[in-house]
């Protein structure tokens, strides 16, 4: 006999040996033994997940000519010895048909059947028909088949096996059990070509049996096709084929994830230079642009459930070292971002297929992803047009409330807001109410008294005096408002006047900076210590601000991690303070009193003694706002 390849050499033979569909064999196996056979299945499910092998199997079950008990079959499994057993194994068994439903699909065929279908068989148990593709058979042909499938006689049992059970009619599946089979996973495919790479005398790597197994995507026949073709293309070394990572990626013309990661690190970072560079190596080297997009999704695909549910989650089907990689790529972005990446590059994925110049596509695809980060949340958009497109309301509007505050004496007067600290549109109003300053074009100046404090309070804010990181800074020259509604309970607990209001706070959030800032050294993150003793806390009785100076979104996030967060709401939790806080930028320089002095054997202390960086300060006249260690992330 000549060559066989894996997926006939090792389908499965005992309902023991289908990997991944145990819900099916179980309930089989329990039917055979209680002897409650019906007389038509549907085997419906993914391609390559053993349909059609477990329809051989229960067809050698069903006449096998050893009873279920005995000392040759002790189980509801088919003995495999039996002339029925391996006549139906070879595929030449008298009473058990396989039909391919694709091609005899036509009214006639099922006529026949029918027909042949009311002769008892000619030597076993069960007259068996096995109808492979059975969604391709047309309804006329189903109709035919109705009545006989709705009343057949004894010795006959139908399955059908199918892809698309819903294209079945409704008519023919409510007169069958159907069985929907579940897509194998990753670590059955995994275990099943480990055990078949031993059997065959191959030399495989973990991670070459892992790509094998994720290119499988949930078929089992599909893992075994590839690594057949693996096997044909691998060196042989000492008589034996060996199967290594690089050779099956250069097989499968797959791109290593590594440049995924960095691809998405350059987005992070901003770097269209380097984005386009890295795409123009990959391309130059024969990578179509439709499988690097394919490849890109499915890669943001397994970065969003890292984010989601961490490392360990049971929604990747990858290696250990993939699951890293994803949880890496994770932390440079947050849960929404990695959503819009993933739209992006499956728009652009769609758009190839139909497209003329598939390279330019990917590349302005690719910096769609870039420019996406810099869009500002939908919330900070609204957060700045809560006062009506710009037009300030006349009078402050009071909330709905079961005891509404009394107004004070419309003739007191509000000290002027500092001009020293101009407001941001989404800086919190905590304990005080600012004069809403006016333009001249709008109204006079004796309606710049202080409103009653009221649970609404409206701040107006020029545009012209607003800082150049603000989103409105240059949309219009006239006033936007911006409203803060607190609740009764925190008017309540409000101070009277913004020098009461600090009084209060400072205290507070002295002692929680300190505790958090030695916690933080203590474990370790002495960048992030440094980070928020010198920032700006703010703590308006249900939550904490810290405004960190000097530093960005993104290198704040690096620095400032998940692990870090931990440590900061265990340590509010232990001091009873607030345990929800939000670490933002800030605006200017970090105030020098709060400047911590760098801990011995610190990566600042280290930085700071480094001759280049004291040589930098001299040159430039500089100061060293923050330090991040990135050495862990190259």
């Amino acid at each position: 006999m000549g060559y066989q390849v894996l997926a006939r050499k090792y389908r499965p033979q005992r309902f023991a040996d289908v990997a991944g569909q145990d819900h099916v064999t179980r309930t089989l196996m329990n039917a055979l033994s209680q002897n409650r056979i019906a007389h038509g299945y549907i085997f419906s499910g993914h391609r390559g997940i053993g349909k059609t092998t477990i329809a051989r199997i229960l067809a050698q079950a069903l006449n096998c000519r050893n009873v279920v008990g005995s000392a040759e079959r002790p189980t509801g499994e088919p003995c495999g010895v039996c002339d029925s057993c391996v006549e139906i194994r070879q595929g030449n068994a008298v009473d058990v048909i396989e039909i391919d439903a694709a091609t005899n699909r036509g009214i006639d065929e099922i006529r026949e059947l029918r027909d042949a279908a009311r002769y008892a068989p000619s030597r076993d148990r069960f007259k068996i028909y096995i109808l492979d593709e059975a969604h391709q058979i047309t309804d006329a042909a189903f109709n035919a088949l109705l009545k006989t499938l709705e009343e057949p006689p004894s010795h006959v049992v139908f399955m059908m096996a199918t892809t698309e059970p819903e294209n079945i009619p409704q008519t023919i599946r409510s007169r069958c059990q159907h069985f929907s089979f579940h897509a194998v996973k990753f670590d059955d495919i995994l275990d099943q070509l480990k055990g078949i790479a031993t059997k065959e005398e191959v030399v495989a790597e973990d991670d070459a049996l892992a790509l094998l197994a994720e290119a499988g995507d949930g078929s089992m026949r599909d893992a075994l096709s590839i690594m057949d073709q693996a096997i044909a293309s691998a060196p042989v070394t000492g008589g034996r084929p060996v199967l290594e990572a690089a050779q099956i990626r250069e097989l499968m013309g797959s791109v290593p994830n590594a440049i995924f990661e960095r691809l998405l690190e350059a987005v992070a970072e901003g770097k269209s230079d380097e984005l386009m560079q890295q795409l123009n190596v990959l391309l130059n080297a024969g990578h179509s642009p439709s499988s690097l997009a394919r490849q890109m999704a499915r890669y943001l695909r397994n970065t969003l459930m890292a984010k989601i549910g961490g490392e360990q989650t049971e929604l990747l089907q990858i290696s250990s070292d993939e699951r890293s990689r994803a949880s890496r790529t994770a932390i440079l972005f947050s849960e929404e971002e990695i959503v819009r990446n993933l739209q992006i590059v499956l728009r652009t994925f769609d758009e190839l297929n139909y497209k003329q110049e598939q390279r330019f596509h990917l590349e302005l695809g690719l910096l769609k992803l870039i420019h996406a980060q810099r869009l500002l949340p939908v919330e900070q958009l609204l957060s700045g047009l809560m006062a009506g497109g710009g037009v300030r309301p006349a009078a402050p509007s009071a909330p709905r409330s079961a005891a509404p505050v009394r107004p004070a004496a419309p003739t007191q007067a509000a000290p002027a807001p500092k001009p020293a600290a101009p407001l941001s549109p989404f800086a919190p109003v905590a304990g005080f109410t600012p004069t809403p300053k006016q333009s001249t074009e709008s109204a006079p100046k004796s309606e710049t008294k202080q409103p009653a404090p009221s649970s609404a309070t409206v701040v107006s804010i020029n545009a012209n005096e607003r800082t150049a990181a603000s989103p409105f800074a240059a949309t219009s020259t006239q006033a936007v408002g911006l409203a803060e509604t607190l609740t009764e309970g925190a008017l309540a607990k409000a101070p009277a006047t913004r020098e009461e209001a600090t009084s209060q706070d400072a205290g507070d959030t002295d002692a929680m900076r300190e505790a958090v800032s030695k916690a933080l050294a203590q474990a370790g993150h002495a960048t992030a210590s440094s980070l928020l003793g010198a920032g700006k806390w703010t703590l308006d009785g249900v939550a904490l601000r810290i405004e960190v100076a000097g530093m960005g979104k993104k290198m704040l996030a690096l620095t400032v991690n998940a692990e870090a967060e931990k440590i900061v709401r265990q340590e509010l939790q232990r001091l009873g303070a607030p345990t929800r806080f939000l670490i933002v930028p800030g605006e200017g320089a970090a105030p020098a009193a709060r400047t911590a002095a760098p801990l011995a054997g610190s990566v600042q202390e280290a930085a700071l003694a480094n001759p280049m960086v004291q040589k930098a300060r001299e040159i430039f006249k500089a100061e060293v706002r923050s330090i991040v260690d990135l050495r862990g992330k190259q």
